[in-house]
């Protein structure tokens, strides 16, 4: 009768492929997930600036000094 540790082979091969295509499915992931952050971001930045140039045309702010309160109550 064969010993078990005879009879056992370790295959190297079979498992670092898989150890690689972990990684590489992880680097997919993260390469995914950086673009839609990039793009997210990009799309909410190019809406503040909008708005922004928006507001400079207008050239006022209706909110700016707008407390709700009346003027007299300063003093």
């Amino acid at each position: 009768m064969a010993n078990g540790m005879e009879s056992m082979q370790y295959d190297e091969s079979q498992t670092e492929n898989t150890h690689s295509s972990g990684w590489l499915k992880w680097g997919v992931i993260a390469a995914a997930s950086a673009l839609a952050g990039g793009l997210a971001a990009a799309w909410w930045y190019r809406k503040t600036l909008a708005t922004l140039r928006q507001a400079d045309e207008n050239g006022t702010n209706p909110q700016y000094g707008n407390s709700g309160e009346d003027a007299s109550d300063d003093a």
